[in-house]
C-alpha cells in the first residue's frame, strides 16, 4: 500500500517579502500537513504564521524550496486554479471578505466565478449555509450580522467553492467569546466530516481543539506535536 499523499507540503522553504531583507519570512521551513486533520499554528507576531497561509495556496510563492499541494507544486502557473479550489484561505476581518449586501448572493460569489450552472451553485450554497448553521439568515444582509456570523459567511463562501483544505489566518482574532465559540465549533464539525483544518490562531484554547500543534517561532519550526506534549513542556514554549 503506497504512502497517503499530504494536502499541504513545504519543502525547505525560504520566502522573504523583500529580497534585499537579510532577514526572511521563512527559512528552510519544511512541514507535511496530512488530509483529514486539525492542524493548529501558533507563535508570537511576525513568527511567519501568516506568510506560511499565503504560501499555502499559492497567494506567495517560495523564493527556494517547493510547496506542493495534494502533490501539485505552488509554482506552477498552470496550477493555480487547481491548488486555489483545494486550499480556501479565510482571513480574520471577515469584513474585508464579504462582496455582496445578502448573505447567500455572497457564498454563491465563488461558484459563479467557476461558471457553474445554476442548479449546482443552488446546491453548494445551501450546503454551505447549513454546514456553518447560517441558513436561515440566508437573506440577511451581513451588515445586520454579529462578528462571529459574518465570520461564518466568509467560512461558507469557502466551503461552497468545495476545498479539500480550510487554512484560516487567526479567523477569531476580532470576535467576542461567543463569536469564537461559533467559528470554533463550525471547525470542529466541519473537520468531522473530513475536512484538513488548519488553524491559525493566539489562543491557546483554540489550539487544544486540534490534533496537532505547529509551534513556529523565527521563521522556523520550533515545536510540533500533540496538544498534551507541546503545553507540557512550559519552558520551551
Amino acid at each position: 500500500m503506497s504512502p497517503k499523499r499530504p494536502i499541504i507540503s513545504f519543502q525547505e522553504v525560504t520566502f522573504r517579502y523583500d529580497r534585499d531583507d537579510p532577514v526572511p519570512a521563512l527559512e528552510s521551513f519544511s512541514v507535511d500537513i496530512d488530509k483529514g486533520s486539525f492542524v493548529a499554528v501558533i507563535g508570537s507576531n511576525g513568527s511567519g504564521k501568516s506568510t506560511f497561509a499565503k504560501l499555502s495556496n499559492g497567494i506567495s510563492l517560495p523564493d527556494s524550496g517547493k510547496v506542493f499541494v495534494d502533490g501539485l507544486d505552488t509554482s506552477d502557473e498552470n496550477n493555480d486554479i487547481a491548488v486555489r479550489r483545494k486550499i480556501g484561505l479565510v482571513f480574520q476581518d471577515p469584513d474585508n471578505q464579504i462582496v455582496s449586501s445578502i448573505v447567500e448572493d455572497d457564498v454563491a460569489f465563488g461558484p459563479e466565478n467557476l461558471g457553474l450552472p445554476i442548479e449546482e451553485i443552488r446546491e453548494r450554497v445551501d450546503y454551505a449555509l447549513k454546514a456553518v448553521g447560517m441558513y436561515d439568515l440566508r437573506f440577511k444582509e451581513p451588515s445586520m450580522l454579529s462578528g462571529g456570523q459574518k465570520q461564518r459567511i466568509a467560512i461558507a463562501g469557502m466551503i461552497a467553492m468545495r476545498p479539500d483544505c480550510l487554512v484560516l489566518d487567526e479567523p477569531t482574532a476580532m470576535l467576542d467569546p461567543k463569536g469564537r465559540k461559533e467559528v470554533l465549533q463550525t471547525l470542529t464539525e466541519l473537520n468531522r466530516g473530513g475536512m484538513t483544518v488548519v488553524l491559525i490562531t493566539h489562543f491557546m484554547q483554540e489550539a487544544c481543539l486540534a490534533d496537532r500543534v505547529i509551534v513556529i517561532n523565527n521563521a522556523r519550526i520550533v515545536s510540533d506535536g500533540s496538544p498534551e506534549t507541546i503545553f507540557s513542556d512550559r519552558d520551551s514554549l
